[in-house]
């Protein structure tokens, strides 16, 4: 179960870092997309920033909790957009991974129990 847990908190911090970080770099790709919804760039940035905080935050067993509840956030605004875009596959994907966040957070309270995640114990 612990190999389970860090391979799936490896590829959710890669996701959300990477993800934040090509919003506050404003690459020109989200850059077009994100500014067809109304996202301005400062805005884009300010979004992306909270992505890569609750990457970090994974990171570390005191603030997983959070951590994973503002990349779920960023995960669910984005699945939005998504939507609205028409790309129903990486809407799917997008909320495949908002699951796995869920998944991670249950799996952290039963690894790390004196965190008090999971009720499940």
């Amino acid at each position: 179960m612990k190999v389970l847990f860090y391979i799936l908190l490896l590829v959710l911090v890669f996701l959300a870092v990477s993800s934040g970080l090509s919003k506050v770099v404003l690459m020109p790709r989200e850059v077009d997309f994100f500014s067809q919804y109304g996202f301005a760039n400062p805005l884009l940035m300010a979004f992306g920033l909270f992505q890569l905080v609750g990457g970090i935050g994974l990171l570390f067993p005191k603030t997983r909790l959070i951590g994973a509840g503002i990349v779920a956030l960023t995960f669910l605004i984005s699945a939005v957009v998504l939507f609205l875009s028409g790309n129903i596959l990486v809407t799917v994907v997008t909320l495949v991974f908002v699951g796995l966040l869920a998944l991670l957070v249950e799996l952290d309270g039963r690894i790390n129990p004196s965190l008090g995640h999971s009720k499940s114990q």
